[in-house]
C-alpha cells in the first residue's frame, strides 16, 4: 500500500479515535470520582446501541431523537450501578469489580430475552453517502461521530469547570475526605459521576449502531479498548483519556491498515506497556478529572 492511502487512514483514525474517547471519557470520571473500575461499562455500550434499535428502528422516532435520549436511559442505569453495586461496595475494589462483572452478565442475559440472540439486529443507516474531500472518502454516518464527541467532550469541560456541581465533582475526584469536609455530598456526587459515565457510554453505542452489528455481546471489544486507553492516559484524567484514545485510534487504525488488525491490537497493548514502564501513571495522570 502506498501513500496514496495516507488522507483516508488519518480520517479513519479520527474517527476511530472518537468514538474511543466517547467510550473512555465515561470509564475514567467514574473511575475518578469512585477509584473504582465499571467493568461492565462495555454492557452500557451495548444497551444505549440497543436504544436507537428499539427507539429508530422499531419505534419509527428521529435518529437524532433516538441518539439524544441513549443519554439520560442509560445515565439511569448508571446512577442505579451507583446505588445498588458501588456504594454498597465503596473501599472494596474486589467486591466491586464482581458486582459490576455480574451486573454485566445480567444485562446481557436481559437484552438476549427481550430481542434474542440470533442474528444481529439491523439499524438502517440514517445518513447515506458520504463526504469525498481531500483524498478521503468517510460515510457520513462515521463523519458525524466527530463533531458530536467533540461537543460532549466540551460540554463536559465546561460543566466540571464553570458549574457548581461540576466543581464539586473534580474537587471529589482530587480529595475526597477535604470535599466531605466542605460539605460537599459524595454520595450525590458518586451518583453524578456514573450518570456521566453511563450517558457517554450510551451515547457511543448509539452512535455505532448504525455502524456495526447490534447483539447482546457488541460492548465486550470496546469495554477492553476503553480500559486501555484509560490506563495509558492516566486513570483518574480526562485529558489524558481523549489523549490516550486518540493516539490509539491512529495506532490501530494505522497497523490495521498496512498489516493487521490482530497486531494493530497487539501494538496497541505493547505501547500501554511501554507507557506504563516509562510513567506509571499513565500519559496525564497527575491531571485530576
Amino acid at each position: 500500500m502506498g501513500l496514496d492511502i495516507l488522507p483516508q487512514t488519518i480520517g479513519n483514525a479520527l474517527v476511530l479515535g472518537s468514538i474511543y474517547a466517547m467510550v473512555a471519557v465515561g470509564l475514567a470520571i467514574a473511575f475518578g470520582v469512585m477509584q473504582m473500575a465499571n467493568f461492565s461499562h462495555g454492557e452500557l455500550f451495548m444497551v444505549g446501541a440497543y436504544c436507537v434499535y428499539v427507539l429508530y428502528t422499531l419505534f419509527g422516532w428521529p435518529f437524532e431523537l433516538a441518539v439524544i435520549a441513549s443519554f439520560p436511559i442509560v445515565a439511569l442505569i448508571g446512577v442505579i450501578y451507583e446505588r445498588l453495586i458501588f456504594r454498597p461496595t465503596r473501599g472494596n475494589v474486589l467486591a466491586g469489580f464482581m458486582a459490576t462483572a455480574g451486573a454485566g452478565f445480567i444485562l446481557q442475559v436481559l437484552i438476549s430475552e427481550w430481542y434474542g440472540v440470533g442474528l444481529p439486529k439491523s439499524v438502517q443507516v440514517p445518513y447515506p453517502g458520504g463526504s469525498d474531500f481531500l483524498m478521503t472518502a468517510i460515510s457520513w454516518q462515521r463523519l458525524a461521530i466527530i463533531p458530536v464527541t467533540i461537543a460532549m467532550v466540551f460540554g463536559l469541560w465546561y460543566f466540571l469547570t464553570k458549574v457548581k456541581d461540576g466543581k464539586a465533582l473534580r474537587a471529589c475526584a482530587q480529595d475526597p475526605e477535604a470535599s466531605v469536609l466542605q460539605g460537599i455530598k459524595l454520595n450525590k456526587m458518586t451518583a453524578l459521576a456514573m450518570a456521566i459515565s453511563g450517558g457517554f457510554a450510551g451515547v457511543g453505542g448509539a452512535l455505532m449502531a448504525p455502524i456495526v452489528s447490534v447483539n447482546p455481546y457488541m460492548g465486550h471489544d470496546y469495554a477492553i479498548i476503553a480500559f486501555i486507553v484509560v490506563i495509558v492516559g492516566g486513570m483518574s484524567s480526562i485529558p489524558g483519556a481523549v489523549l490516550a484514545a486518540f493516539i490509539l485510534g491512529f495506532i490501530h487504525t494505522f497497523v490495521s491498515t498496512f498489516a493487521d488488525s490482530v497486531y494493530g491490537m497487539m501494538i496497541g497493548v505493547l505501547f500501554m506497556a511501554i507507557v506504563l514502564i516509562v510513567k506509571p501513571t499513565g500519559l496525564l495522570g497527575n491531571v485530576k478529572v
